[in-house]
């Protein structure tokens, strides 16, 4: 994918997502983290691209018991994401943003959350 490889069509961005869904955070966060790091800073895209890699850090974090640090990035990502559109990536943000609060919630309230995935849209939305 030469000219978007945030698009959900395009195989990286979905490895990178299918990495996530697989709770693989680090290599997930990896594999986004190069997708968003040569994203023109003028791309409005570009802040909703790093919400979703730090969503990755965030949870890789979670995984190893920094639950400070989770909760701390995890804050950032949803701040991040709280513009983006409900469509952007190809992904349901409408949902990820629900989940991302409920996580956050949940750690807050000092419980131990699952994980939340991360959903493509299908073709008819």
């Amino acid at each position: 994918c030469q000219r978007r490889p945030w698009d959900a069509k395009c195989p990286e961005f979905q490895r990178g997502i299918a990495l996530f869904n697989h709770a693989k955070f680090f290599e997930a966060h990896e594999v986004l983290e190069d997708i968003w790091r040569p994203m023109d800073a003028s791309d409005t895209d570009r802040i909703c691209m790093q919400g979703i890699v730090q969503v990755a850090v965030a949870l890789h974090h979670q995984s190893t018991g920094n639950r400070t640090g989770a909760l701390s990035v995890m804050r950032r990502a949803a701040r991040n994401l709280a513009p983006a559109k409900d469509k952007a990536f190809g992904v349901r943000m409408d949902r990820l943003r629900a989940a991302l609060n409920d996580w956050i919630h949940a750690l807050e309230q000092h419980g131990n959350p699952t994980a939340p995935k991360i959903e493509f849209l299908r073709e008819c939305e």
